[in-house]
């Protein structure tokens, strides 16, 4: 699994304060550090940056590229000016820079698909529609074609789109993380050689913070077992980066095993285990949310 490292983010105190006073050590302590935990891409997250975004990106940029230059960035604000701005600054890395996220709405995509295009970056096509969050996988696949379609108009073939179908939070939205896992088995018909990816937080956006690294490093082994090839994780997780880089064959066999409904009892198995087990069964609707699933 591919890692996008998520922490270089406005909403974090440190590097939003950063990103105020032009501070670039915050900033390039965080990147290095993200090299060091094995991210393979790093995000810029400035948020909306409506007023000074123009000025803000290209400066982070080139911030960053300083001390990791072979790290691809994905560049992530709704200020269009910004990410065009990043891009005209950016040097090429060990791969294609991306462009996070192109919604799949026709009054952005039709601004920033060209420019995308312009500066050979790769992008995410975000399955957020007009109506916002589709209702199913079937809502997914329709705009996956039809953004999809304008993006190849545009001059930017599937292998350099990354499809990102929308995680939600499991405690609210349970069906809808079983969606996400229909449109991932669904896109490679839809989309052949488009590449997918997530905010994979957002699954374990709500739950009690003890809960949220196991429901995270489920869903990425259950997404990824349908295909999708990278994530947007936190880098501090540890844990998640061995089960993606395919340190912990035990966690992941185990998962599988549970959505197969072949999983032995999770009493039979160690404490580890057997949550991962009971997490399975939340994901997939089989038992609902609570925040104390793991102890029944």
């Amino acid at each position: 699994m591919i890692l996008f490292g998520e922490s270089l983010n406005v909403i974090s105190k440190v590097i939003g304060k950063a990103y105020k006073e032009r501070d670039p050590k915050p900033i390039q302590a965080e990147a290095l550090e993200q090299k060091e935990k094995g991210m393979d891409y790093i995000d810029i997250n400035l948020g909306p940056s409506k007023k000074d975004g123009h000025e803000l990106m290209p400066w982070v940029c080139q911030v960053v590229q300083e001390v990791v230059p072979e790290i691809p960035l994905l560049l992530d604000t709704s200020n269009i000016a910004a990410i065009e701005e990043g891009l005209k600054v950016l040097k090429p890395a060990s791969k294609p820079h991306i462009v996070n996220s192109i919604m799949a709405r026709p009054e952005r995509y039709t601004v920033m698909l060209p420019i995308a295009a312009k500066y050979e970056a790769d992008i995410v096509a975000l399955m957020w529609g007009p109506d916002g969050l589709p209702r199913d996988e079937n809502e997914r696949a329709a705009l996956c074609v039809e953004l999809l379609y304008a993006a190849n108009e545009a001059g930017i073939p599937n292998e350099k789109i990354w499809v990102d179908g929308i995680v939600t939070p499991v405690n609210i939205q349970q069906a809808q993380s079983v969606s996400l896992l229909n449109f991932q088995m669904m896109l490679e018909d839809i989309a052949p050689g488009a590449l997918s990816t997530c905010g994979l937080s957002n699954i374990s956006n709500g739950p009690p913070v003890h809960l949220r690294p196991i429901l995270n490093t489920t869903y990425m082994i259950m997404l990824e077992r349908y295909g999708m090839k990278a994530v947007i994780s936190d880098p501090l997780d540890t844990n998640l980066t061995a089960v993606a880089k395919g340190q912990r064959p035990d966690i992941v066999e185990v998962v599988h095993q549970a959505m197969d409904g072949a999983a032995p009892d999770p009493s039979a198995l160690s404490k580890e285990l057997g949550d991962y087990v009971k997490t399975v069964k939340v994901i997939m609707g089989e038992t609902l949310f609570s925040d104390s699933y793991l102890e029944i």
